[in-house]
């Protein structure tokens, strides 16, 4: 199996390496299998340290 980079399929849930999905259904790239595995968490964290972040901006706390 080729090393990455991989993909998430938010169609199909698949994980897929470049060119196995339309650029507009894939979710990376990430540089392993197992990373794009956990595509949706990864995001999710990167939200909540943004979203944290944007909090502590509109509370002078930077």
């Amino acid at each position: 199996m080729p090393d990455g980079p991989w993909y998430y399929n938010v169609k199909t849930g698949a994980l897929v390496q470049e060119g196995e999905a339309p650029s507009k259904d894939r979710l990376g790239p990430f540089a392993t299998r197992a990373e794009a595995a956990k595509a949706f968490d990864t995001i999710r964290k990167g939200e909540a340290r943004k979203s944290a972040d944007d909090t502590a901006w509109n509370n002078g706390d930077n």
